[in-house]
């Protein structure tokens, strides 16, 4: 069973506290202070834990309430230790933030339920839509969607037609930019391709790159899209960026999420805008990672969710976020002296 990396900050013992869990909490010091302040709204004594799988090392392990070490999400005794120490600790929900552990959650979603947990995440079908970019093709393409045109691994070198250059190579279950190449002839996307059997080929969108920052109800209906325009980027996260309110953009946004089969809470699309088209290259079942620009602009998914626990009612549509609002990131550090 999990051991704490550091003791709770604060303790009530007076009364149950909500408690959420972020799941692989690395980072996320923002998406913390997102909940934090949404328990303040709320008049909450809510406690925020974290798990990764080397909390030393993870700054946000030291902003939460308590921290755990837990085994990476691929391995087998993975949700075990989360469903015990869900138990030990009364987690009322869970926060998934990375696409490995997706699947490993939306699996397990009957086993939490069993526990009393909910968690912010898909059904285990859409999961698999937005994990896997040859399932999110197919998808985008059943229903009408517009999207680049894509090829899997080689089959992109058997094409009639000349190759439109420059081409954009990455992992079929890739995420955060990892192993994302841009290729501009032949012979550089042979040797790309050669290195994995497990890549996909797509085409360039036009445009600029918009992520969508979307929240899906328990009836599977989209009551919020927050656009924004990435202005730049640092190891595939959003470092600049402004919300945008296009309504084209927010049109595909919801029609994306209510196609998604069991969609639930927070989601985010990433596409390209050229005039009024919107051509959809990805979608994450999860908190995009410049999510707290939405909410900065008013759209309060942990709200929602924490609503949600407590069985009070939610907004059917809520469009009063902010548009033209910007964020700047800049780099921040947290000093322990535990051992690494």
């Amino acid at each position: 069973m999990p051991e704490k990396l550091m003791p709770e900050k604060s303790a009530n013992n007076a009364a149950r506290q909500l408690t959420v869990l972020i799941s692989s909490v690395g980072r996320r010091s923002q998406l913390i202070e997102c909940f934090r302040r949404t328990f303040s709204s709320l008049g909450l004594q809510g406690r925020i834990l974290g798990i990764d799988t080397a909390p030393s090392l993870s700054p946000a392990a030291h902003l939460v309430d308590a921290c755990f070490p837990i085994p990476r999400c691929t391995a087998p005794e993975f949700i075990g230790e989360v469903l015990a120490l869900c138990a030990r600790e009364q987690v009322d929900l869970i926060i998934p933030t990375i696409d490995t552990e997706l699947p490993a959650y939306a699996a397990a979603r009957s086993a939490l339920a069993n526990q009393g947990v909910d968690i912010a995440l898909s059904s285990l079908d859409a999961v698999e839509i937005a994990c896997d970019k040859v399932r999110t093709h197919a998808f985008l393409v059943d229903h009408g969607i517009a999207t680049v045109r894509q090829w899997e691994g080689n089959a992109v070198l058997s094409q009639p037609e000349p190759l439109p250059f420059p081409l954009i190579v990455k992992p079929r279950r890739g995420s955060a930019s990892h192993g994302v190449l841009k290729v501009h002839s032949e012979a550089m996307l042979r040797a790309v391709l050669s290195s994995s059997s497990d890549l996909i080929v797509q085409e360039c969108a036009h445009g600029f790159e918009c992520t969508v920052n979307i929240f899906v109800n328990a009836a599977g209906k989209c009551i919020c899209a927050v656009p924004h325009r990435r202005i730049e980027v640092r190891g595939g996260e959003v470092s600049k960026a402004v919300t945008l309110r296009n309504p084209h953009v927010i049109s595909v946004a919801r029609t994306v999420a209510e196609a998604l089969p069991g969609a639930y809470g927070p989601l985010n699309m990433q596409c390209f805008v050229n005039g009024d088209a919107v051509t959809v290259i990805e979608i994450n079942a999860r908190f995009g990672g410049g999510y707290p620009l939405a909410f900065e602009a008013g759209a309060n998914f942990p709200l929602w969710l924490l609503q949600s626990r407590l069985h009070q009612d939610i907004p059917p549509c809520f469009d009063g976020w902010k548009d033209n609002l910007t964020m700047l990131r800049y780099d921040a550090a947290v000093f322990s002296e535990a051992a690494a």
